[in-house]
């Protein structure tokens, strides 16, 4: 697991659908594991879904906690 991809999480915002403009991380666990029963979309996009699928799915979710500290705000 590379630790920018964890920061990304925290930090990147949904592109598209019912939670667009929604940090990953913030994502509802049911909307994850949708996309891990239909599948994740191509690219890096899928690749941070199915990361927060796996972490919220395994109850780790405290653990970007530290992470959202960090971010700064946005002007």
């Amino acid at each position: 697991m590379n630790p920018e991809h964890l920061q990304l999480l925290v930090s990147r915002t949904m592109p598209y659908g019912k939670y667009k403009g929604r940090l990953i991380a913030d994502l509802p666990g049911d909307y994850l594991n949708w996309f891990a029963r239909k599948g994740f979309p191509p690219g890096e996009i899928g690749k941070l879904l199915a990361l927060m699928q796996e972490i919220d799915h395994n109850g780790l979710s405290d653990l970007l906690a530290p992470l959202r500290k960090r971010q700064s705000p946005t002007p």
